[in-house]
């Protein structure tokens, strides 16, 4: 699998919801889906750890009964980042206060003479003028330009566990917090050096023909709760890029499980829901907290 291909399917997964908003229509699963759930407790509190993919087709089923009483016991429900669809000002806050910069090489001059034309059609169909571009990092030129991408292959609305989830846990009025605000999420973009930043932008300018294919079988593995699989795909696809992987997954992956950690030292029920690809594998949040010591009993 082509690295630039992994970035349109598997950032779904991998826990980067500022940057999708929606997936691909045509995108498949069983219509019954049984994705993994798990639980770590002490004896005064329990953390059940729900990995998902952030965008899913509106007519896919992947609640359980079991799933419904975790999330009835729940007093609260931590996701890795608020999106409030209803008031976008502190997402468009952060993304300007990091994604811009003076001085910056013009746009056209950080990718390769091959990539210049597929670069500049892509702007041209954005709507903004290049020189908009030319002011931002690379890294908000790759999200900026994936975003139309997606809009190009036919999309609908987000329908992911999260945004379900919270309004739910709004409906009745419990608390709702996260791991890494909206500007925390686009720092880790930030602090990825040019070469991993240049990386994003080329994948978004690949054409997004088999994009539907390779989200589909991401959400087929995400359907069946094989956990495995995911992580063989992570494993195998980001090693192409090791500061991506060190950066979007590793550095995060430590952070949340530590935060677990504390969390244990509260009593309580709650509800964590990040995406999958960081609950899969060697190194994931659940293979730290098991290293740790930590008892982590899969429920579903």
């Amino acid at each position: 699998m082509n690295f630039k291909h992994w970035i349109k399917r598997s950032l779904a997964a991998l826990g980067i919801p500022l940057l999708l908003g929606a997936v691909p229509a045509s995108a498949r699963a069983p219509q019954n889906a049984h994705p993994a759930l798990w639980e770590v407790s002490d004896p005064d509190t329990k953390i059940y750890l729900f990995g998902t993919i952030h965008l899913l087709p509106d007519d896919l089923n992947w609640r359980s009964a079991k799933f419904d009483e975790a999330v009835a016991n729940s007093q609260q429900l931590i996701v890795e980042t608020i999106v409030d669809q209803q008031n976008l000002q502190a997402l468009q806050q952060a993304k300007f206060q990091l994604g811009f910069a003076k001085g910056l090489k013009p746009i056209a001059e950080r990718v390769p003479a091959a990539d210049v034309a597929k670069l500049r059609a892509a702007i041209k169909k954005s709507g903004a003028p290049e020189q908009v571009f030319d002011q931002m990092k690379t890294w908000l030129a790759a999200i900026t330009l994936l975003s139309l991408q997606f809009q190009e292959m036919g999309l609908q609305g987000s329908h992911g566990p999260e945004e379900i989830l919270r309004q739910q846990f709004l409906s009745t009025k419990r608390p709702i917090g996260e791991l890494e605000t909206n500007l925390e999420q686009f720092s880790y973009f930030d602090r990825l050096p040019e070469k991993a930043q240049l990386q994003l932008l080329q994948g978004a300018l690949e054409p997004s023909g088999n994009v539907g294919k390779e989200f589909n079988g991401m959400l087929a593995s995400w359907s069946r709760g094989d956990v495995r699989q995911i992580a063989s795909t992570f494993n195998r696809e980001l090693s192409e890029s090791k500061e991506i992987r060190e950066t979007l997954l590793e550095a995060r992956n430590a952070h949340w499980a530590k935060w677990i950690e504390q969390r244990l030292n509260q009593p309580g029920t709650i509800m964590v829901a990040v995406g999958a690809g960081h609950l899969a594998g060697k190194g994931s949040v659940l293979d730290t907290l098991q290293k740790n010591g930590y008892k982590v009993r899969r429920l579903q």
